[in-house]
């Protein structure tokens, strides 16, 4: 079985966004950038947190309710957050995704946030191995 690492499969460019950002631009951001999810980082790139579609559709519900939108993403953002390494493998990975709920999981590197990746990144690129183990055999 061929050596599969995450930073081959990552989005390297992910769309982030930052903590005093209110939460109507966020969702847009979120929204135009096609992603279900979005790592939160400071000035310095440094990951602070996660937000979900999940989290911000609570929250909006309730701006919406309360007709208020002065919300910011540090009052939704998850500061708990798995990561994984650039260097991580995608198999290891894989079999995290099937025991733990994040669909997309921050790529950290020293803290500093290098890339995104996803369970359909992760399902291509063991796909992708499966069908090169067969060409080869």
């Amino acid at each position: 079985m061929q050596s599969l690492i995450i930073r081959d499969h990552m989005q390297h460019r992910p769309l982030s966004l930052h903590p005093e950002m209110p939460i109507a631009t966020a969702v847009e951001k979120l929204l135009a950038g096609q992603q279900t999810g979005a790592p939160v980082v400071d000035s310095g790139n440094r990951l602070v947190g996660f937000v979900s579609e999940q989290d911000f559709l609570a929250k909006l519900i309730e701006c919406s309710y309360h007709c208020e939108t002065v919300a910011k993403v540090s009052d939704i953002m998850r500061t708990q957050v798995l990561t994984v390494g650039p260097n991580d493998s995608v198999f290891e990975l894989a079999q995290q995704m099937t025991a733990q709920k994040p669909k997309i999981y921050p790529v950290v590197e020293q803290g500093v946030l290098v890339g995104i990746i996803n369970r359909r990144q992760v399902l291509l690129a063991i796909d992708k191995n499966m069908h090169d183990c067969y060409k080869a055999s």
